[in-house]
């Protein structure tokens, strides 16, 4: 039988909980100070409350970059001590823009944090990625290329200390095929490997080229004059020599030729390269499919990947009138059998309270088969052990989350 998610009823408890747990403690100021009063009275990042830290947590640093839904709080990046009841390090953006993807990550040899800034993560974005040394100083930043600007769902620095990254752009398409308008407004979705050093395209590889908007389940609009997502590019892994792209709105994994761009083969979705299967004691979803609306593929060798199933999305990925095709999001782990031309779902981690993020959200693999999981829309962050049982997990407050959430060993 698929794991039994812990009753919504359970919530309660979870706060109750967390008011003996306490929180991170905001900045004072003295009164007499109007300098520091001013400082105090501006918003700052949001103190979120643990809720679980039991044996078998993870020792690494907490790495968050919490959004503020309206404002009430502060955006920007943020590391936390292995418990994440104290702040080791955090840094504000500035007002008006957002942060996302913040890690810790190796550029020529050294350890260094990362994170995207800038406006509209999740639709048109315009943003830049940063590049912080050990001492919290800025030393990079990486712009997209050709025109396009970077998008906030993905900045990975590869072993070559060059950087993949998203972005998105807006162009005119014939869709009368698909019952739409000659000219209606698409979004597609764009992979770029830059040279860090200099800014140079090396690599660009865009949707479009490749994939047939037939694969998209997201519908089309009422006016050809409202951009349609069709593809919503939210994630390049490296995976060997070649590239995994994840598409939201395809419910598609591509693995994609690093030197050429062709699509070596596809998981989920309307075309994919391998029958879906469930190992016993684990369910597809309604679809009959591993995932629905998902985030971040990670490879973990060996023909094994995992994904933050998100199960649910809105009209246009706004949230809004959100359906689900599972009663809940989860993470799950799936065998691919390439001889076979099948896959198999072998693990499921359900969200802890049974509740569904209708966007964003990972799931992170760790050192001892452990799996840190960032909830996207939810204000939750959760970390599991190889059993699947809950070992540390926190909540932020109401409107406010994280669109990743990470552990890592850091000073």
């Amino acid at each position: 039988m698929p794991k039994t998610p812990r009753p919504k009823v359970q919530i309660a408890a979870f706060i109750a909980a967390a008011t003996m747990a306490g929180a991170i403690p905001a900045a004072t100021a003295h009164a007499s100070d109007p300098a520091s009063a001013a400082a105090a009275a501006a918003p700052h990042l949001p103190a979120w409350t643990v809720l679980t830290d039991a044996a078998g947590a993870g020792n690494g640093k907490i790495f968050v970059a919490p959004t503020s839904s309206d404002g009430t709080y502060a955006n920007g990046v943020e590391i936390l001590s292995p418990d994440g009841k104290k702040t080791v390090w955090s840094h504000e953006v500035p007002a008006g823009l957002s942060a996302a993807d913040f890690r810790a990550q190796t550029y020529h040899g050294k350890p260094v944090l990362t994170w995207w800034q800038g406006t509209g993560l999740g639709g048109l974005a315009s943003g830049v990625d940063v590049i912080y040394d050990a001492n919290y100083h800025q030393i990079a930043e990486v712009h997209a290329g050709n025109g396009y600007t970077a998008d906030g769902h993905e900045f990975a620095i590869t072993s070559h200390n060059t950087a993949l990254i998203l972005a998105y752009k807006e162009k005119t398409a014939d869709l009368t095929a698909l019952g739409g308008s000659s000219h209606q407004k698409v979004i597609d979705g764009v992979v770029q490997e830059i040279d860090i050093a200099t800014g140079k395209v090396l690599f660009q590889w865009d949707a479009a080229d490749h994939v047939p908007y037939t694969q998209s389940e997201q519908p089309l609009p009422s006016s050809p004059d409202t951009p349609w997502d069709w593809f919503h590019i939210n994630a390049v892994k490296q995976d060997g020599d070649n590239l995994l792209v994840d598409a939201r709105n395809t419910w598609t994994a591509y693995e994609i030729s690093h030197a050429t761009g062709k699509v070596l083969w596809q998981l989920g979705g309307k075309a994919s390269s391998f029958k879906p299967q469930a190992a016993p004691g684990q369910q597809l979803n309604d679809a009959a499919a591993f995932f629905s609306w998902q985030h971040d593929p990670e490879p973990l060798g060996g023909g094994r990947y995992t994904f933050f199933d998100n199960e649910s999305a809105g009209v246009a990925n706004t949230g809004a009138g959100a359906v689900s095709d599972y009663p809940y999001s989860r993470v799950v782990t799936v065998k691919l059998d390439p001889a076979k031309h099948t896959a198999t779902l072998v693990r499921a981690d359900a969200q802890p309270a049974g509740l569904i993020a209708s966007s964003q959200g990972n799931a992170q693999p760790e050192r001892g088969g452990r799996t840190f999981v960032g909830w996207g829309a939810l204000p939750y962050v959760s970390e599991f052990d190889r059993s699947g049982a809950v070992v540390f997990s926190a909540e932020f407050p109401a409107g406010v989350n994280t669109y990743r959430a990470y552990r890592f060993d850091w000073k």
